[in-house]
């Protein structure tokens, strides 16, 4: 069949009349025709309905905007995320973590004075996305809010803009009261070179939630400081949650820690196949003679996983080390 060249033409002047039906059904339909036509006029037919009177519409142009970018379509998004209803607050703010326009930043940060914790996060989940700089600031107020979910998104928007000044701040945060806040700020540590970031990241493998536990050791592997101490890290291998051991494992093995190799080694033997599984891959990474008679245990290992790891390291150390 012959394609026409007019099968994709949107008739704008059909769906703006189509928006000021009486009938909440039709105005959805146009809602989707407009979301779907991708012409730039249609954010301001789609603006018009933010206060219609039927929440599903309104959640349908909360969605219908996520397909546009831009100051306006920030605008309108941050009339939907105030919304009553709390499904079409939902698809705003969701809507609005995909902007990816910069310039749509100057209107979230002047709305980051709303009286709603829900907007505040919302704006903050957004302008991480856009990595201004002109959002450090803020960001850094943000880390007061009285809120924790906004205190987690003020970090968000801190660590992804990855500024040494911002270090103190987030070891403050680090510290915080509540512990996804804290995860949030150790996690966004790990791309700093300076030292202090990396003693906060050593602090945190303490930390009373094993979540945050976790995220540190995690970040101390992917860490961009210059000097690490590898000690806490290898204390972390005796953490009493598997999840925080298995990352320990892994950063020793990227931190090439081989002093902690027969450390690493003892992990083989624990109940969870997925520590054993990481033990014998940061062996690998490793490769230290002393560990073959661990490694050769696990080498028939009853998980698949296990097995491949072990083998391989197995491989790289006859690689490394002629057998005497």
């Amino acid at each position: 069949m012959t394609s026409s060249l007019f099968e994709d033409f949107v008739d704008l002047d059909s769906l703006a009349e189509e928006i000021e039906s009486s009938d909440p059904q039709r105005r959805r339909m146009a809602v989707l025709s407009l979301s779907d036509s991708g012409e730039p006029d249609a954010v301001a037919l789609l603006g018009r309905l933010v206060n219609d009177t039927d929440a599903g519409v309104r959640r349908q142009v909360a969605l219908g905007l996520g397909t546009f970018d831009g100051p306006a379509v920030a605008s309108h998004l941050l009339v939907l995320v105030r919304d009553s209803d709390a499904s079409v607050a939902s698809a705003a703010a969701d809507s609005l973590a995909e902007i990816k326009d910069a310039a749509a930043a100057a209107p979230l940060i002047a709305a980051l004075a709303d009286p709603s914790a829900f907007v505040r996060a919302s704006i903050l989940r957004s302008l991480k996305e856009l990595r201004s700089q002109n959002a450090s600031d803020p960001a850094l107020a943000a880390l007061e809010d009285p809120d924790s979910a906004v205190r987690v998104q003020a970090v968000g928007v801190i660590g992804y803009l990855k500024r040494e000044d911002t270090v103190p701040a987030l070891q403050t945060a680090a510290k915080d009261s509540d512990p996804f806040v804290r995860r949030a700020a150790v996690s966004a540590l790990g791309f700093s070179r300076s030292p202090e970031a990396a003693a906060a990241l050593a602090q945190a493998l303490t930390d009373t939630a094993w979540t945050v536990r976790e995220s540190a050791a995690e970040a101390l592997g992917l860490s961009k400081a210059e000097t690490i101490n590898p000690g806490p890290l290898a204390d972390a291998l005796r953490d009493p949650v598997w999840q925080v051991r298995v990352k320990a494992v892994r950063s020793l093995g990227q931190l090439n820690v081989g002093d902690a190799a027969l450390a690493i080694a003892e992990s083989l033997q624990h109940p969870e196949p997925n520590l054993r599984k990481e033990a014998a891959a940061a062996l690998g990474q490793l490769a230290r003679p002393e560990t073959r008679p661990h490694l050769e245990l696990v080498a028939s290992d009853p998980d698949a996983d296990v097995r491949k790891n072990a083998r391989w390291a197995l491989a790289q150390l006859a690689r490394a080390y002629v057998k005497p």
